[in-house]
């Protein structure tokens, strides 16, 4: 297997057990997913007792797992042939081997406020930090969670909510007493016979599903740092929210018998929001109907509940996109507007920027020798070995006792951590690691040892400096934390991009928001070690899509409690069509290579605090769109009816089904794939719905389109009254051109006197 170095520096400690993707490969176990657990057909109902039972007459330890609250199947361990066999019978959807999917892994608040262009009411407030309770209930299906963390206090929280049906799971190391009035939920999923790959707890031994939790709903702490970092207060997206907590991770990745588990207890618990920060590889591409997120996320929907998911971490490339269901709010990751900076002051106290978190014990002035790493190579080592200071490659006489240049500005193989570990084993002081600017953007953590990283910029500075004195001197000073950095946001290169490969007529990923450099809640048993002179710290800084997705489920569990008839397309629909694609610098986003950000990077833009609050008009999604979708991806009509608990009867597949016809589902953006074969003209038609003024009020159409292509939006203008709050209308795309030679990006924005309501467009040659 080849390192992934974007895995190993996001979360280098979970490299090592979860691994570069997802797999098909189990221990046996099969699921069979049969459909909506209420199917109104009893000879299928019958089918499937009699599959089940079947199989468990064969072996009482057979069976892994019983699906029955949000949808129907289970999860059992079978031969392929059995596997086979089931897949035939009537009422079955699919059978499939039991996947391991691996995890997409404080001032972000206050960024999202001081971002937000829009002016809203004064009576909506964006982000409160009041005590007071709501019964909006958020699920994480994550890695469990640390509950002492101060994150997790029910103080001033009232009563659990009357409609909650969940429980609190205990262990040898959680008792009920661990949940309380914020934390109203805890499940975990064992292995069937003792199998220790699955969850025997539902505390959190790794630290993410605790940091998820609480970037999502955790409550207002008022003194958090990470030893002394990124000070602040500590909040969730929705503070006055209650958790309730879904562990299907271990060490050994997230088993999609578990994560379908956790769908169908949570479905039966009550939540009103999910988060899954875990998903599938790009290398392993699951169709919609052997995905465990997909299949659970849809019944979750069905019934209301709003299912946010990370996009991956596997850019820059395209198409690395998941968890792209159009039902699914599949959220990128960008940076903040703060900085940890730890520079390095050559001889002559020039200051050259640098960034990471180290808690450096070097004086501030620059009195330590300072080698470039190609000149202290083992005598038989690589010379580009060395110089990028791989392992094996330094000569530890030459090393001891100096600040080592190392050249990381092409190395694919080692993370900065390794890098770091092989100078500090070597004898070396401290080290100055030269890397591309994107990497800069994650502050690698370093502890006590003096080490940070400087831009291939600035390396000719400290390169001339080193070739052109005899007695090269330097030091590394601790990390400082620098607020109002900019440009904020711009997209982090490790989060997964579009076009995606389930349908390009479905623009992935829908909105993006902050999961670069994260501070909430960790574990309180973490074995990392800890800076000379502090004490333990109960907060963690890390990133990834991971960090993005709670972000967009905490906020958009506000919007549910203060709009609690919305639907989850509805909620979608306010997320993105308020979304901004300007910067702090007033100026278009960009990636962190500095190229212009596209719907392919961002979906949408990235999250307002403020414009979902007052969206104006939202795009619903009906479950008839999402039956259409799946006839239109080749699903027959008879296969839709057991999938779905609310199909009408009457139900049929269009005739012409056709994955073109994908474009045309009632979705907040537009995309259109094979623009070219489409005939150079192509209609989409959307319907919108009013939700802001209860009076008369008209919104008028603006487009924004590249050269070379028309727009043609028909009506322009929408007149909604108070009887007259759903209305539709028709886009025609044409070229001026012969053809499209590359992808196309725009926008269509529908504006009021009061309201601005934005959605792109992507046309795919």
């Amino acid at each position: 297997m080849k390192s992934n170095p974007i895995l190993l520096l996001v979360f280098h400690f979970l490299f090592l057990f979860l691994g570069e993707s997802s797999s098909p490969v189990h221990n046996g176990v099969y699921v069979v997913y049969m459909g909506a657990a209420d199917s109104r057909n009893a000879t299928l109902r019958s089918d499937h007792a009699h599959i089940m039972n079947s199989v468990l007459r064969r072996n009482d330890n057979s069976l892994v797992r019983n699906y029955k609250h949000g949808f129907s199947g289970f999860a059992a361990r079978l031969s392929k042939e059995d596997a086979a066999s089931i897949a035939q019978k009537p009422g079955v959807v699919s059978v499939f081997p039991d996947p391991i999917l691996k995890l997409h892994t404080t001032r972000s608040w206050d960024f999202l406020e001081y971002n937000s262009h829009v002016i809203i009411d004064s009576n909506r407030n964006t982000l409160s930090n009041s005590s007071s309770s709501s019964d909006i209930v958020i699920g994480i299906i994550d890695t469990g969670i640390w509950p002492e963390a101060a994150s997790f206090s029910d103080k001033g929280i009232g009563p659990v909510p009357s409609h909650w049906n969940g429980t609190c799971m205990t262990s040898q190391d959680f008792n009920s007493s661990n949940c309380n009035r914020k934390l109203i939920g805890a499940r975990y999923y064992p292995g069937p016979g003792g199998d220790d790959t699955l969850a025997s707890s539902v505390r959190d031994s790794l630290g993410h599903g605790t940091h998820t939790a609480s970037t999502a709903a955790g409550s207002t702490v008022s003194v958090a740092s990470y030893y002394g970092l990124a000070e602040g207060t500590a909040r969730g997206g929705f503070p006055e929210s209650r958790l309730a907590i879904y562990k299907v991770c271990s060490e050994f990745g997230c088993r999609g018998s578990s994560i379908l588990a956790a769908f169908d207890d949570a479905i039966a618990d009550g939540v009103d929001i999910l988060s899954l920060s875990l998903g599938a590889s790009p290398l392993f591409h699951p169709d919609l109907m052997t995905d465990p997120i997909a299949i659970g996320a849809f019944h979750a929907v069905e019934r209301g509940i709003m299912v946010a998911c990370s996009a991956g971490n596997d850019g820059p490339d395209p198409n690395t996109v998941v968890n792209a269901a159009p039902w699914i709010l599949t959220v990128a990751a960008t940076t903040i507007d703060r900085d940890f900076q730890s520079n390095v002051v050559l001889g002559g106290n020039k200051v050259v920027k640098g960034e990471a978190i180290n808690f450096s014990p070097l004086s501030s002035s620059p009195e330590y020798p300072l080698i470039y790493s190609e000149t202290v190579k083992k005598s038989d080592a690589d010379i580009d070995e060395a110089r990028q200071c791989h392992p094996g490659s330094l000569d530890e006489s030459k090393v001891k006792g100096n600040i080592i240049l190392c050249n990381g500005e092409s190395d694919t193989v080692y993370s900065p951590i390794a890098i770091a570990d092989t100078v500090k084993d070597a004898g070396g002081l401290g080290l100055i690691h030269i890397t591309p600017d994107q990497n800069r953007a994650i502050a690698s953590k370093y502890g006590d040892f003096p080490a940070t990283a400087i831009s291939t910029k600035v390396a000719p500075t400290i390169l001339q400096y080193v070739n052109s004195t005899s007695n090269p001197v330097a030091t590394i000073l601790p990390t400082v934390s620098v607020i109002n950095y900019k440009p904020a946001p711009m997209m982090i290169y490790f989060s997964s991009r579009g076009p995606s490969t389930l349908s390009k007529n479905i623009l992935k990923p829908d909105i993006a928001a902050p999961g670069v450099n994260i501070l909430a809640a960790w574990l309180g048993n973490s074995t990392e070690e800890v800076p000379k002179g502090k004490k333990y710290s109960p907060y963690n800084i890390i990133s990834g899509t991971s960090m993005s997705c709670p972000h967009v489920s905490g906020f958009a569990g506000r919007l549910k409690s203060l709009n609690p008839t919305w639907s989850a397309s509805a909620i979608r629909s306010a997320i993105m069509t308020s979304a901004t694609q300007i910067n702090n610098m007033k100026t278009p986003i960009t990636t962190d290579s500095g190229s212009l950000a596209t719907p392919y990077d961002y979906g949408a833009g990235f999250i307002t605090a403020s414009g979902p609050l007052q969206p104006g008009l939202v795009y619903e999604t009906s479950t008839t769109d999402y039956l259409n979708f799946l006839c239109y991806i080749g699903l027959n009509t008879t296969t839709v009816m057991v999938i779905s608990r609310t199909v009408p009867t009457s139900f049929s597949c269009p005739k012409d089904s056709s994955s073109d016809l994908i474009s045309n589902i009632n979705y907040p953006s537009i995309s259109i794939s094979d623009f070219n074969k489409r005939g150079r003209v192509v209609n989409v038609s959307r319907t919108v719905t009013n939700v802001g003024e209860e009076n008369e009020i008209e919104y008028s159409a603006a487009v924004d389109a590249p050269s070379g292509l028309n727009v043609k939006v028909t009506p322009d203008k929408l007149k909604f009254t108070k009887t007259s709050k759903t209305l539709s209308y028709q886009v025609t795309f044409s070229l001026t051109s012969t053809s499209l030679k590359e992808d196309l990006f725009g926008s269509i924005t529908w504006s009021s006197d009061k309201y601005t309501v934005r959605s792109p467009f992507v046309l795919a040659k």
